[in-house]
């Protein structure tokens, strides 16, 4: 009787069978898992995913020209922008800012082409008023295209130079690099060739220079002050290391406005420094703590020291010390046994904290505009301004997108080096 049992329940029915009720499991199982993920992959993709991609999308997106000029647009295919344009663009410009003279297109569309010539939004307001051409007593007329182009160029001469036409013409799509070259001083010609703007409109390169030394030093700076630190720490006991892990987190329990106006309270020149050095002897005059780039660095440091110490501290944690001690038994100076035996240990973590660190510190808005000069700015504060002051979103979003693709590049490189690590390991 047993034997035909497992006979039978080895059928290939039964196989079969219990093939089907493992996969099922397998999916029940997977279906559970993706039910817990769910909430967190809806949150990440609606507050990480979907701004980003509108950020990128907004820095290439041009439609002002676009929807406010159709008609233009449609007269100006196939011009060579070499010559003055044929009497229809101007009929067809005519027709177009009749339609926008009452909507906020015209508004729109005065602001994008004052961007390519400072006065164009003079120029456009002055001939939307005038629309439609009518005669003295306000009536319509009936013109040809030639006569439209007369009256626009009586009313503003400025019709008749090639340069307004061109900045129209290379705006006839709906997305363009212009936002973006412009983020990098440079901007298309009348023919759309990339070239570099004018040397006293030239900032945004200096500006992202000035972010990542910035960003570079603080780094430093963090390394330099974090990684003793971290080592004590790391030699303690459990309950000593814990003590003061919790005074090198006490600052994320802070606002970072009040931690930046302590320090304007500090380093000012009736602050504790200044009253500490001269009560000392050291100096005479008060020293130039605020306003400059040496108060960003302070402050900066301050704030991003926690996150250069914890990702060193938790690689040192899991170093053993016999490593040390075996090289100094093996007749290792106690130096060089710390700077060649235990300091490549520890690269994960300078890497993974500098990283950090330094994407961190590229991104500061706040610290640079209450303690720096204007010559500390980075580029975050112009994000601010395009976003606040002048509603330029488009430069706003260009200049974040090459923040991101900066933070981006970097991330890769630390990926690289990580992976080339492990493989040496």
């Amino acid at each position: 009787m047993t034997t035909m049992t497992i006979a039978a329940d080895s059928s290939p029915e039964s196989t079969g069978r219990l093939k089907r009720e493992l996969k099922a499991a397998e999916a029940k199982k997977r279906a559970m898992a993706l039910l817990l993920v769910a909430p967190l992959a809806i949150f990440l993709l609606l507050i990480f995913v979907v701004p980003i991609a509108a950020l990128l999308t907004r820095a290439v997106q041009n439609p002002e020209v676009v929807a406010a000029l159709p008609h233009t647009l449609k007269a100006l295919n196939g011009w060579d922008r070499k010559t003055p344009p044929a009497d229809a663009a101007y009929a067809a410009l005519a027709t177009d800012l009749v339609a926008i003279s009452d909507g906020d297109a015209m508004g729109a569309l005065a602001r994008r082409l004052n961007t390519e010539i400072p006065g164009y939004r003079s120029l456009v307001a002055k001939t939307a008023r005038a629309m439609p051409l009518a005669d003295a007593d306000g009536h319509p007329l009936a013109l040809t295209p030639a006569q439209v182009h007369g009256k626009l160029v009586e009313l503003d001469p400025r019709w008749n130079d090639i340069a307004y036409w061109q900045a129209i013409a290379k705006n006839g799509s709906a997305y363009s690099p212009f936002y973006l070259l412009a983020s990098l001083d440079h901007k298309q010609d009348g023919f759309g060739h990339v070239i570099a703007t004018d040397p006293d409109q030239q900032i945004y390169l200096t500006v992202f220079n000035r972010t990542f030394v910035i960003g570079a030093a603080v780094t430093i700076f963090t390394l330099l002050l974090g990684y003793p630190l971290a080592y004590w720490i790391s030699t303690l006991s459990a309950r000593r290391a814990n003590l003061v892990m919790i005074l090198v987190l006490i600052p994320f329990w802070t606002s970072i406005l009040v931690r930046v106006a302590a320090w304007i309270v500090i380093l000012q020149g009736e602050g504790l420094v200044n009253k500490a050095l001269i009560g000392s002897g050291l100096i005479h005059d008060p020293l130039a703590l605020l306003f400059n780039r040496v108060g960003v660095y302070i402050s900066m440091t301050h704030i991003l020291l926690p996150f250069m110490i914890l990702p060193l501290y938790s690689v040192m944690k899991s170093i053993p010390p016999t490593y040390q001690r075996a090289a100094i038994s093996l007749g290792s100076h106690p130096f060089a046994a710390f700077w060649r035996v235990y300091v490549p240990q520890t690269y994960p973590g300078i890497g993974a904290g500098a990283l950090l660190v330094f994407i961190l510190a590229i991104g500061y808005y706040i610290t640079p505009a209450l303690l720096g000069g204007p010559n500390d700015q980075m580029v975050s504060y112009y994000v601010a301004y395009f976003t606040n002051v002048t509603i330029n979103w488009g430069m706003a979003c260009a200049l974040g997108a090459l923040l991101l693709a900066a933070t981006l590049v970097l991330y890769a490189v630390y990926g690289r080096f990580t992976r080339s690590q492990l493989s040496l390991g």
